[in-house]
């Protein structure tokens, strides 16, 4: 009888493990899934690379699709975040995620959308995003073209 529940509990733990794992994969890669867009679509790549940084240089129809991955963005951004609050994710995966996320949302275009959208999303996220310390230097995909050079040795 110990013996059985000596391995019950192994298989139970081992199972629980890997729906973790599982779960922590899903909910990132609805963020990679978001983001592979701007990689393999040029188009989209300039335009979500503009509007992070002045939304006004965009075009009314190049705003509207800037509003649409934006808003794909951070509803990835908060699977992720709740994945983290129901231990389907490891902390360190999970501040990974928290440092990216303090340099997007520092952005001038997502916090203009978020100003104008938050009530899409859950107050325990709109609560996290508010709860936020800026990084002094926002360093998004936006921005982080050029610091090639200053890295050469």
């Amino acid at each position: 009888v110990v013996a059985s529940l000596w391995y019950l509990a192994i298989q139970v733990h081992r199972s629980t493990r890997i729906a973790k794992l599982t779960a922590q994969d899903a909910a990132t890669s609805a963020l990679r899934d978001v983001t592979k867009q701007f990689s393999e679509n040029a188009e989209l790549g300039r335009i979500w690379r503009i509007g992070l940084e002045n939304i006004n240089a965009l075009s009314p129809d190049d705003r509207a699709r800037f509003y649409h991955v934006t808003f794909q963005f951070l509803k990835a951004m908060e699977t992720i975040h709740l994945h983290f609050i129901y231990g389907l994710m490891d902390e360190q995966v999970w501040r990974g995620w928290w440092n990216l996320y303090r340099h997007y949302l520092a952005s001038a275009g997502l916090e203009h959308y978020w100003e104008l959208r938050h009530d899409l999303f859950s107050e325990r996220f709109q609560d996290l995003v508010r709860s936020v310390v800026k990084p002094g230097e926002p360093m998004t995909v936006a921005n982080l073209l050029g610091t090639e050079a200053k890295t050469e040795g």
